[in-house]
């Protein structure tokens, strides 16, 4: 057990779209500005903004989910991670209340700020009020317990800025300044969200205006002093050892394939695998001497085209796989393996070919949200009848999503999913290691028997 002090802070949203993300890295990179050591973290099962927070500070950002994780679990991965010399910033999800199913707060950021003893400050964005913010903001502040404790306005003038101020502090929360609309600094969306971190050829320039602008309309120096009063945690973790395990896993990471929680790729490592990172898109073929794969979500369905000409590392992963070398395919992952992937104009690409049937692109959400698993025979991940923690969030819809799984969201719905057998975990579900810790023993089991090492 360790004691640290955790300076953290919360931002939170009255909902989606209201500029959370914005609102954060402006935040972070004015106080990297001033030499304090950050860490992000996100509420939430969310891939990209945590990108976000890596581009603009140059370090892993973790993700701290209630449904994934206890409350103590969380307590101790932000114990972990935030320096005691500097801050903890975490990004909320969605509005501040909405957690599991919309219907609970529940794992929302509202529940994380009070299960963690977060001081929360919330982003408004207040077009078309005027007054009637007041009434937004009693309602947040006064809806249930929380920790709320100030408000950030974002897309206001200052001119209007004086009005906001006023109208929060007769509410009771104190203001910690605005941010003004930057055109320039837009981050543009797509069906899964906003782009990554890594397609923003200017994205730093970007950070760097909106920090410039943070310095001069919000208050840096209060949000620091607001941090320091949350509540010191103790780090109870224990690692998930697994010893004798040294492996070489490959792991897909390009454009096409980035979306993986920080938290598991340490967990492998911290068990004792060695991650070989390889590139679908770029690579001829997957890395040497290596006995496991790992072939996260992403943007498989932007670059069909350049997947599918890469023929020689679609032979080499057929082949590997095909060789029974252990691996866990996720979303993306799990369409690059179909046989081909149909885009939205129709055309099909050839895949990988290890599940012989086709992913269709569609226009909405397919299954969406939360799930908790349950094995339906023994497996690379999970003995029978074992459950797991997961989510799914896609556009894609396989001919056969496999039935070697049975999904359940919280509000009832089911359906079968996931091919999975001795050495193949491969579904739309996303899984996160730290709260199915039976996947890493038994994935780097397997590893170490493919590779000779068991």
């Amino acid at each position: 057990m360790s004691y640290n002090t955790c300076p953290r802070l919360l931002i939170a949203g009255t909902n989606s779209g209201s500029g959370k993300t914005t609102i954060v890295n402006a935040i972070l990179r004015a106080i990297q500005k001033q030499n304090i050591p950050l860490y992000g973290f996100k509420c939430g099962p969310d891939y990209i903004d945590p990108m976000f927070h890596k581009a603009a500070l140059g370090i892993p950002s973790y993700n701290l989910d209630l449904f994934f994780s206890s409350e103590q679990e969380c307590k101790n991965l932000l114990a972990k991670h935030t320096p005691n010399n500097g801050i903890g910033i975490i990004e909320g999800v969605m509005g501040f209340y909405d957690g599991i199913s919309g219907t609970t707060d529940v794992a929302s950021s509202a529940h994380l700020a009070r299960a963690t003893n977060t001081p929360t400050v919330l982003v408004v964005r207040p077009k078309g009020q005027s007054l009637s913010v007041g009434a937004t903001l009693y309602g947040f502040k006064n809806f249930a317990p929380n920790t709320l404790k100030g408000v950030i306005f974002n897309g206001v003038s200052s001119s209007m800025y004086p009005l906001y101020k006023k109208i929060a502090q007769e509410v009771g929360l104190k203001s910690y300044g605005y941010l003004p609309e930057i055109k320039q600094t837009e981050i543009p969306s797509r069906h899964l969200g906003l782009v990554t971190a890594d397609e923003l050829n200017t994205l730093q320039q970007q950070i760097d205006i909106l920090a410039c602008e943070a310095q001069k309309s919000i208050d840096i120096t209060g949000l620091i002093e607001l941090s320091k009063t949350a509540p010191a945690l103790f780090n109870e973790n224990q690692l998930y050892t697994i010893k004798n395990k040294s492996v070489r896993i490959g792991v897909a990471k390009d454009k096409a394939f980035c979306f993986y929680y920080q938290d598991n790729l340490d967990l492998l490592e911290e068990n004792g695998a060695e991650l070989i990172p390889f590139s679908p898109l770029n690579d001829k073929y997957l890395p040497e001497n290596i006995s496991g794969l790992y072939i996260g979500g992403g943007y498989p369905e932007l670059y069909t085209d350049e997947l599918s000409n890469n023929k020689s590392m679609l032979y080499s992963i057929n082949c590997a796989i095909n060789n029974k070398m252990p691996t866990i395919a996720e979303c993306g992952g799990f369409m690059y393996l179909h046989s081909s992937i149909v885009t939205l104009d129709g055309v099909s690409y050839p895949m990988a070919d290890v599940i012989k049937t086709t992913a269709h692109m569609t226009n909405k959400l397919q299954n969406f949200g939360y799930i908790t698993m349950t094995a339906q025979k023994d497996c690379l991940v999970s003995k029978k009848g074992e459950t797991m923690n997961a989510h799914e969030f896609h556009y894609c819809k396989s001919d056969n999503s496999g039935n070697d799984f049975y999904a359940e969201k919280p509000n009832g719905k089911s359906w079968n999913c996931v091919y999975a057998n001795d050495t193949l975990y491969a579904g739309y579900p996303h899984l996160y290691f730290r709260a199915n810790t039976h996947i890493i023993s038994r994935f780097l089991n397997s590893c170490a028997k493919f590779g000779g090492n068991l």
